[in-house]
């Protein structure tokens, strides 16, 4: 049978579609009244209704933007509400595509862990352990756990509600079950979003039996690309044994592993590495990166937020432990460091070089590669990445960088496409002449070894 729907015809769903939830959410902020807080409904659903979001869900449109060397992407928002908001929906901090800057980094994002839809129950809270077990399997799914990063995170899934939410599906109209709204989305996306567990379990069995697990939305994202961009690792999980498509991409190319590394997420990255060979660790979104380069791009910004904020909290301090895991965790999986970017070659060293991010260039540097030599004196567009430590004027850790690629290899006596060598581009001053007099040794160093080396030959 043919369910589409002309389009003068109204939808027959009667769930809110993210657009009309942030229509409320605008008049509510534009009103003297302060939104109410939603609270638990325990009353019994009909097998026939729908579940209805509530009306007091948010939206808000931060515009926190960041820009980044000369590339330009864009990523959504998600924030985590306070605790005494009520639930956040689909979108909840869209700040809205842009590429008048070269690039609008958000910071992390999450949900709160008790999340709510009227009538369908109480609020369900998460607990958290070591595994993740799906109600089908016999055994728990054990996650990767990176050396250096403690990660606990998953929670069995409540055999009534999942009971509950399959008979809340079952009873619904069957465009309400699997049809989409003006925007693209399927109950899944907004359960996945919502963080219901248990509900976007029965929608998701619900799509996969039609062959509809991957419905995009408006933005071309998946309901898999929904539960990472909103911190969803037990959903993420349910997903991909679900049958989701590991490497489906949005609008932008983005899988994902793009957004799990960009938004320095590790709970929901290894659980999507678990998935391995399946994903595709070099994938490429619409702006030529893979996730090693979104995740170490995401670092940097964090990074310089760090430096340069008086006031840096702890969280913005687990935000840069987070992302740094998330390179470490793909390099740990094969994620190549020698990967260019399309648009200006620059590899992971090139990208933490050029933003002065010392952490992240002394971990990179750490990494044993045959041919470590050969990686460091890499070129993007002619320039290594010594040219562009020697370019970092005013930056505090400019001769430390410099040091640390002269001591794993990087050749002072290389020339870009101006013909200049790293020497040529420091900057004018007794610091620039001490760095420089450093180049000039190691310059000359490198020249008597070579005819040492010539002389045996």
């Amino acid at each position: 049978m043919h369910f589409d729907k002309s389009p003068k015809e109204k939808p027959c769903c009667t769930l809110p579609t993210v657009k009309k939830l942030l229509e409320e959410k605008r008049r509510r902020e534009t009103s003297s009244v302060p939104p109410l807080c939603s609270t638990a409904n325990t009353s019994p659903v009909p097998q026939n209704t729908v579940t209805q979001l509530t009306s007091t869900e948010q939206f808000t449109f931060p515009g926190a933007s960041s820009s980044y060397s000369d590339m330009a992407v864009s990523y959504e928002q998600w924030t985590i509400p306070p605790s005494t908001d009520p639930p956040v929906t689909y979108y909840s901090t869209h700040p809205g595509a842009s590429y008048s800057t070269p690039y609008s980094l958000p910071m992390t994002s999450e949900y709160s862990t008790q999340q709510h839809v009227a009538g369908f129950g109480d609020a369900m809270p998460q607990t958290y352990d070591c595994h993740i077990t799906d109600p089908n399997m016999t055994s728990p799914w054990t996650p990767l756990v990176p050396s250096q990063t403690q990660l606990n995170f998953g929670s069995s899934m409540d055999a009534t509600k999942l009971d509950e939410a399959r008979m809340l599906v079952s009873g619904m109209d069957y465009s309400r079950a699997v049809g989409q709204d003006e925007d693209g989305d399927t109950i899944l996306h907004i359960y996945t979003a919502k963080g219901l567990r248990e509900c976007a379990y029965a929608a998701a069995e619900k799509l996969r039996d039609i062959g509809r697990l991957d419905a995009k939305e408006h933005k071309g994202k998946t309901a898999l690309l929904v539960a990472v961009t909103a911190k969803q690792p037990e959903i993420v999980q349910d997903l991909l044994l679900l049958g989701a498509d590991i490497n489906a991409c949005d609008v932008k190319g983005q899988t994902a592993l793009h957004l799990a590394s960009h938004y320095g997420y590790p709970g929901v990255l290894q659980v999507i590495l678990s998935c391995r060979p399946g994903v595709n660790l070099e994938a490429r979104n619409f702006e030529g990166m893979t996730p090693l380069h979104c995740a170490a791009i995401s670092h940097s910004v964090t990074a310089k937020e760090l430096s340069t904020s008086a006031l840096a909290g702890v969280g913005l301090q687990e935000m840069a432990r987070d992302k740094l895991s998330c390179v470490e965790m793909l390099l740990k999986q094969g994620a190549s460091l020698q990967s260019q970017e399309i648009k200006s070659n620059k590899t992971v060293l090139h990208l933490a070089v050029k933003e002065g991010n010392i952490d992240l260039v002394r971990y990179l540097l750490r990494n044993s590669l045959p041919n470590m030599k050969d990686f460091v004196n890499m070129k993007a567009h002619g320039h290594t990445a010594l040219h562009m430590a020697a370019g970092l004027h005013g930056n505090p850790h400019q001769g430390e960088i410099l040091q640390l690629l002269l001591a794993r290899g990087a050749d002072p006596s290389i020339r870009n496409l101006e013909n200049d060598q790293p020497a040529h581009l420091l900057q004018s001053g007794p610091h620039g002449e001490q760095l420089k007099l450093i180049l000039k040794k190691r310059n000359a160093s490198s020249r008597r070894r070579n005819m040492s080396l010539q002389d045996q030959e």
